[in-house]
């Protein structure tokens, strides 16, 4: 899914440093040897596909910017004059997307500056022409990709770059050490029909997801509920816990795990293990659009397991 560019590969040095932060991400610490060993190997390497993710060429921390698109003409470009602005190593006039209606089901009409478009742009992987481009189009140029997104009723322009800083300043991950007692059994409670769920983001928007059931469980004594979406086939948990006030991002965790043992819509069982828990997006790029969680997964109790705070 991620395009590679053979240009802008790491130099062997480089990827072996970055390996080596990887594999010191998931470290063997005191304590962590009375986990199981194999069940220590899989963490270790789910450990390091995670950092791995990270950085790879059009992963998150290849993020530099978010620009909102606006009914009518937008420019797009370096130069100062643009009213959507890219880096200052991105050409000075790149093209001009014109927005026909105010929602996220606008048309969208690309458009060449008067210079004309650069020589290596390209829309969705063929050189770009004029006229329209679906609302999920991908704009690559130089160490670019351009990707224009849905957020509610607006429409944006993520913008990515392989020579990012914070790729190239990467530093590998903090995490709790490996602990069994945080990998939980729980039970699946499906709901007659799935009902909708307002979840707050942290731009300020809101989305209205369903949710099929909640997983309860017993963690450190006390019976918790959690309520999960469904993303890819999988269910995907968005939590807060009493670390956030010292040791992991303070506005949420994810979890993903398998669906339930007999499916969405019959009583069943799951397993959360929450040494597995991440950091979203927003936790290392100031232009993500993370959601938040809701009020019924905001916990009281601390669950020491998975990812602490990048930047600490």
């Amino acid at each position: 899914m991620i395009e590679r560019n053979e240009r802008y590969i790491f130099s062997a040095a480089r990827q072996f440093a970055l390996i080596a932060c990887m594999v010191y991400s998931a470290p063997v610490v005191a304590g962590a040897q009375q986990v199981d060993a194999g069940y220590r190997s899989s963490l270790q390497t789910f450990r390091a596909e995670r950092a791995k993710s990270l950085v790879a060429p059009e992963g998150w921390l290849s993020l530099v910017g978010l620009e909102w698109l606006h009914s009518g003409i937008n420019t797009v470009g370096s130069a100062s004059e643009n009213s959507l602005q890219l880096p200052p190593t991105a050409p000075p006039h790149l093209a001009v997307i014109t927005q026909v209606g105010t929602d996220s089901h606008a048309q969208l009409k690309l458009s060449p500056p008067t210079e004309g478009f650069p020589h290596d742009l390209k829309v969705n992987g063929t050189p770009a022409v004029e006229g329209t481009i679906p609302n999920d189009a991908k704009l690559t140029f130089g160490t670019y990709a351009v990707l224009v997104l849905t957020r509610g009723e607006r429409l944006g322009l993520r913008i990515k770059d392989l020579n990012a800083e914070t790729r190239a300043h990467f530093h590998g991950l903090n995490w709790f050490p490996p602990n069994e007692s945080y990998r939980v059994n729980a039970t699946w409670i499906p709901y007659a029909e799935p009902h909708t769920v307002a979840i707050p983001t942290i731009i300020g928007t809101t989305l209205h997801e369903k949710v099929p059931g909640a997983a309860e469980f017993t963690l450190n004594g006390q019976h918790l509920r959690l309520e999960p979406i469904v993303e890819e086939d999988k269910l995907f948990f968005i939590l807060r816990d009493a670390t956030s006030r010292a040791s992991t991002y303070e506005a949420a965790r994810f979890l993903y795990t398998e669906l339930p043992s007999d499916g969405l819509r019959h009583r069943g069982t799951l397993t959360l293990d929450f040494n597995q828990l991440v950091n979203p997006p927003c936790a290392y790029t100031a232009f993500a659009t993370c959601p938040l969680p809701p009020p019924q997964n905001r916990l009281a109790i601390a669950i020491s397991a998975g990812e602490k705070r990048y930047h600490e």
